[in-house]
């Protein structure tokens, strides 16, 4: 049951990050000179392909490994510091930004590119002030020594989170 919440989840929401409102915006974009990269298209799909299987590895780490989903009304019940959770706190919202910065690379589109930076911006927000604090209250100590031994964006240090 819980895997089934999880891809209700998927298809909802980062399907609707990363594929619904990137085909409105492509939808309704202008062709003109200034809303166009200049790039080989063919360069996106490495990137959404990694977003994409970054993402599956951490629904499934959430699913089996924490017991919840990606939803935040349906969490892990147990914090899940392993697989790509070892080297950053947020390889989820990675993946789909990885995945909205190889399409406005595939076709080409500057608006996509906008669109990226601003949901990743809105998604470090959520994560400063929603899931942190929600995090830190659930799980308390574990979570905080989690939170001082990996990074939440950038893999700075390889050594593995001890908990």
């Amino acid at each position: 049951m819980v895997l089934l919440k999880t891809i209700v989840f998927t298809v909802l929401v980062p399907g609707t990050v990363s594929v619904l409102v990137p085909y409105w915006i492509l939808s309704s974009e202008s062709t003109a000179p200034l809303t166009r990269i200049r790039f080989p298209g063919y360069f996106g799909v490495l990137p959404i392909v990694l977003g994409t299987s970054i993402y599956i590895w951490c629904a499934w780490d959430f699913t089996f490994a924490g017991h919840g989903t990606p939803a935040p009304i349906d969490p892990p019940k147990q914090l899940v510091v392993r697989g790509l959770y070892n080297y950053i706190r947020n390889p989820m919202y990675v993946g789909v930004f990885l995945v909205i910065l190889g399409e406005a690379l595939l076709f080409q589109s500057g608006a996509l590119l906008v669109y990226a930076l601003g949901a990743m911006l809105l998604a470090n927000l959520f994560i400063i002030f929603y899931e942190e604090p929600t995090l830190q209250r659930k799980f308390g100590e574990s979570y905080e020594r989690y939170r001082e031994s990996v990074p939440r964006w950038i893999p700075l240090r390889v050594e593995r989170a001890r908990h």
